[in-house]
C-alpha cells in the first residue's frame, strides 16, 4: 500500500514538473506561431535598394551580379561582357572543387514542387554524388554558388520538422492556421492540467 502511494505521488509531482515545462514550450510556441520572423527582425522598416552589386569568382572568371528592381543580370568584371549559364560539366566541376563530395550525375531543376528538398533560386543544377547518405548538391545556374546540400539525414529532419510545425505541404510556414489553433488548445490543456494538480479531491 505504501509502495502504491509512493508511486502515485511520484507520478503526480513528476507530472507537474513536466507540465510546467510543457507550458513554457507552448507559450513560446504560440509567440512564434503568431509572429512572423521577418517582422520580428524589423524587415518592414528597410527601404528597398535601387540597385545592388556583388562580385564573385566563377571558375576563374570574375563576375559581377547586378540586382535592379528584383531582376538579376550577370557580366564579366571589369570587362562587362555577357556570360552564359553554366554547363552540366561545369556544375560537376564546381561541386568537385567546392565540396569534399564525388559528383556522378547532374540535372537541371527549373520548377518547385511542394515539399521539395531544394527551395532556393531557380534554375539550379542538381548534382548527384556518390555517397551512402544520398547527398545532392544544388549549384546556381548562373553563379556557380553551392545553394544547398541535401542528404537522407536532412530529409528525415525536414519531415520531422514538418510534423513539428504542422506544415505538411510546404514545410516552411510556422505561422500556419493549424499550428496557431492547436498551440492555443495545447495552452488550455497545459493550464487545466496544472490547475487540476492543485485542486483538492
Amino acid at each position: 500500500m505504501k509502495t502504491k502511494r509512493f508511486v502515485r505521488n511520484f507520478h503526480r509531482y513528476l507530472s507537474i514538473f513536466v507540465s510546467i515545462q510543457l507550458l513554457l514550450w507552448t507559450v513560446s510556441g504560440i509567440y512564434f506561431a503568431y509572429n512572423k520572423i521577418e517582422l520580428v527582425r524589423g524587415e518592414q522598416y528597410r527601404l528597398p535598394k535601387d540597385i545592388e552589386y556583388r562580385i564573385f569568382d566563377r571558375l576563374g572568371t570574375s563576375v559581377i551580379e547586378t540586382i535592379e528592381e528584383g531582376k538579376k543580370t550577370y557580366k564579366t568584371y571589369p570587362e562587362g561582357d555577357a556570360i552564359k549559364p553554366l554547363t552540366e560539366e561545369e556544375a560537376i566541376k564546381i561541386t568537385a572543387q567546392k565540396t569534399t563530395l564525388n559528383p556522378i550525375d547532374v540535372s537541371l531543376v527549373t520548377e518547385f514542387y511542394p515539399g521539395d528538398e531544394y527551395r532556393g533560386d531557380l534554375p539550379a543544377y542538381k548534382v548527384i554524388t556518390d555517397t551512402k547518405d544520398g547527398i545532392n548538391v544544388y549549384v546556381g545556374y548562373m553563379t556557380g554558388d553551392i545553394g544547398s546540400i541535401r542528404s537522407d539525414s536532412w530529409r528525415i529532419w525536414d519531415f520531422l520538422w514538418s510534423l513539428h510545425i504542422m506544415d505538411y505541404r510546404e514545410r516552411d510556414n510556422i505561422n500556419n492556421i493549424l499550428l496557431q489553433i492547436l498551440s492555443v488548445l495545447a495552452l488550455v490543456t497545459s493550464i487545466s492540467g496544472i490547475t487540476l494538480f492543485f485542486v483538492k479531491r
